[in-house]
């Protein structure tokens, strides 16, 4: 017992020990370039140990903005007294920038470097897309940043002062330094020495140089020649780039300069970066349309693998002229796969430029996240019944992109015939579109070699090869299709920007209103992409954007980025924000912000958006419910502007008394009450039978002054509004049908 007593008391003394945190403590010392998930790195470390952290950013070391060297060395000091390990996260890519930092080491403090060696194609990415960034390194401008500190970089060495380094250069490597220091305790150490050492005089990665703009040699003292708005000048051959989880295929077999080929590569320059020339810093990566599709038919339906080479060729080859700036990627899951070996070489033996078709290895489900290629289209090969399951690439296909997926192909089609093929727009809260940014599945049906399976053939290749023609020319006309509507909206876009000033002339917002929006914006303007808004990227989307003007994009950044703006928003979800109108034109005004990228204004909207738009309106019938209750004197009306001053898709749900002291003048009033106002009832049943909306001309506004009720002509704002406090009449029989009005349960017949 009194053993037992005694093993009780050090156990206790333990944990006591532990708690208080009497071990050594630790200073490691983040080491990579911007985008490499240093602060990543230390907020889940941090989330996940039992060990007390601190966490010193130079970004936000002056009270949430940027400081010096000298503060953070003083920050790291205070926080050590205070028994407390802490990570350094800044990019300390050379030696004297880190020297102050191993300084800290003592008997009593242990001094490791975690070095996040990822490819520099990734850190660049991860750079240029995100936002928010605490020292605003984001856009256009950090891909010379990163370009310039990699050219510089000096990987740590063990003599300079550390106990241990651990040097990542994969992202699994950098999840397995997470769980090792995430598991220390206070009183756990960790063995000495260098781990996942590369070799120490590697300066700038493999391939940096060939996919950026052309920049000098390191040690020339002249730097980059890359400004944050230039563009990258893309080389002809094949660049190397790391790319993890996947291994690309070349058609040409040959290594640029003569070097060994890296067997994981990129296969073409299109898997470069390619930088938007912006000057708003909103620079994108790889927006190239692509159609990524696996062989149909060679697997689960055992067509011949030659004759199939053929077909694809031939049909690639056929099509390639249409794709303009689009491009093809034929994929498998296996380096060993005889379908893409047959193709690379029959296609290097037409001379197919391997900038519009290539192969790629890897899992079509994942080929962004885990390969690092953007594909915006991707081609399942389908059952005739367009159901999940049966295996292979369908059975992947559909888990991946969640039930959302076959809930819209049921939409288009319930059967799909042996050489046809159906465009299913991916719904925006599938995975594969937010994680993926896959904005279409194309399901094509081949021929059936397979006796195990309905429909065979019985080896009929006279038939069968005429079915897999006309399954892939179903399949690549689907893909142009697509394009084709990319295409129209992109001359949407550059119309407006040639129309740009005068439109402006015509906008809604009073002059008096959007200087007081320019001077103070509430809402941050031009921010870079989310997850979100890194799915369903496109050309059209950007040049879209042009037609407006900065304090237009307000509502588009708010709807991108609603985490940054918690205090406005008062509804968060997958599709729309909800939030007050900041110049209320009622009583009650709020706004229900779709959340889709691209989706500008109504002229954008299309079949394909028919289900964004019946949430759009439920949301806000479920908000006038809400408002109902707090006054049931208030009645509603949902609706959009026919041309809105603003950007991005939103539905006004606002109060029919108008009593604000925002509304001021004849747009003001017209924009609400003529034909000017589409209902959003009207729209949604325009679009379930004609695919679009109709939209009404903006010389609407310039009506004459009209009560919404009686329809009595007034001479000016405060006329009307003196009257509107006053009339009793019934609402127009238009707006009392089709649910156009909404409101309370006590309202009398006269009043309705």
């Amino acid at each position: 017992m009194e053993n037992e007593m005694e093993i009780d008391d050090s156990h206790s003394k333990h944990r006591k020990e532990e708690k208080e945190g009497n071990g050594k403590a630790l200073v490691v010392i983040m080491v990579g370039p911007p985008g490499s998930g240093k602060s990543t790195f230390c907020d889940l470390v941090m989330g996940a140990s039992s060990r007390p952290w601190a966490r010193i950013c130079q970004d936000t070391i002056n009270n949430g903005k940027s400081g010096t060297r000298a503060k953070c060395l003083s920050s790291a000091i205070a926080a050590l007294k205070d028994k407390k390990s802490v990570f350094i996260d800044r990019c300390n890519l050379d030696k004297e920038q880190r020297a102050d930092f191993v300084k800290l080491g003592s008997p009593e403090v242990d001094v490791h470097a975690v070095v996040l060696d990822l490819p520099a194609k990734l850190c660049i990415s991860r750079s240029v897309k995100r936002t928010g960034h605490e020292g605003n390194l984001q856009g256009g401008k950090a891909a010379a940043v990163v370009n310039r500190m990699l050219q510089k970089k000096e990987l740590p060495k063990l003599n300079e002062g550390y106990s241990r380094i651990t040097i990542c250069p994969s992202e699994s490597d950098v999840e397995d330094a997470i769980t090792t220091y995430s598991r220390l305790s206070s009183q756990d150490t960790l063995p000495s020495g260098c781990f996942g050492q590369k070799s120490s005089d590697a300066k700038i990665q493999v391939g940096i140089m060939k996919f950026l703009k052309k920049v000098d040699p390191p040690g020339s003292g002249s730097g980059s020649s890359m400004t944050p708005n230039s563009s990258p000048s893309l080389p002809v051959k094949e660049p190397k780039v790391r790319s993890e989880g996947s291994k690309p295929e070349s058609f040409g077999g040959v290594s640029n300069e003569g070097e060994k080929e890296d067997p994981m590569a990129v296969e073409s320059v299109a898997d470069t970066v390619a930088l938007t020339n912006s000057k708003d810093d909103s620079a994108s990566l790889d927006t190239t349309d692509t159609l990524a599709f696996p062989s149909i038919s060679t697997a689960d339906f055992q067509f011949d693998h030659e004759k199939a080479s053929d077909i694809i060729v031939e049909k690639v080859e056929e099509y390639i002229s249409k794709l303009r700036n689009a491009r093809l990627v034929l994929v498998d899951l296996t380096h060993k796969s005889k379908i893409l070996s047959l193709v690379k070489s029959k296609a290097a033996q037409r001379n197919i430029n391997p900038e519009k078709f290539s192969t790629f290895v890897g899992d079509i489900t994942c080929l962004y996240s885990k390969g690092g290629m953007r594909c915006n289209v991707i081609a399942n090969a389908a059952n005739w019944r367009l159901k999940p399951g049966g295996g292979g690439v369908n059975a992947a296909i559909f888990s991946a992109a969640g039930p959302s997926l076959e809930v819209a192909t049921k939409e288009r089609a319930n059967t799909l015939a042996p050489g046809k093929a159906a465009v299913i727009p991916v719904p925006a809260d599938s995975p594969l579109f937010i994680r993926e940014g896959v904005t279409h599945v194309i399901h094509v049906v081949g021929p059936n070699m397979n006796p195990q399976r309905p429909n065979c053939l019985k080896n009929n290749y006279d038939e069968g090869c005429k079915i897999l023609r006309e399954a892939y020319s179903s399949l690549f006309e689907g893909f142009v299709s697509i394009l084709k509507r990319s295409e129209v909206q992109n001359h949407r876009g550059k119309r407006g920007n040639n129309a740009s000033d005068q439109k402006m002339k015509r906008e809604i917002v009073h002059v008096e209103e959007r200087s007081k929006k320019n001077k103070g914006l509430k809402y941050e303007v031009g921010s870079g992409n989310t997850d979100l808004e890194q799915q369903n990227k496109s050309k059209s989307n950007v040049n879209s954007s042009k037609a407006w003007g900065s304090w237009a994009q307000a509502l588009y950044s708010l709807a991108m980025n609603p985490e940054k703006h918690k205090s406005d928003v008062l509804e968060t979800t997958i599709d729309v924000i909800v939030l007050n109108d900041i110049y209320p034109k009622a009583k009650r005004h709020i706004l229900v912000l779709a959340r889709l990228n691209g989706l500008d204004r109504l002229e954008d909207v299309c079949q394909e958006h028919l289900q964004l738009l019946k949430t759009m309106h439920q949301v806000g019938m479920n908000w006038t419910e809400r408002l109902l209750l707090e006054d049931d004197s208030l009645i509603f009306r949902l609706g959009f502007h026919s041309v809105p001053s603003m950007r991005q898709l939103h539905l006004h749900v606002i109060s029919q008394d108008f009593n604000s002291p925002h509304l001021k003048n004849k747009k003001h009033w017209n924009s609400f009450n003529t034909e000017f106002f589409r209902d959003a009832v009207d729209v949604i049943e325009e679009v379930e039978k004609f695919g679009k909306p109709s939209i009404q001309d903006e010389g609407l506004l310039s009506k004459e002054l009209r009560c919404h009720r009686c329809k009595s002509a007034h001479p000016n704002i405060p006329r009307l509004k003196s009257h509107i406090n006053n009339c009793k009449a019934p609402f127009p029989a238009t707006l009392l049908q089709n649910g156009r009005l909404v409101q309370g349960t006590t309202k009398t017949d006269a009043d309705s």
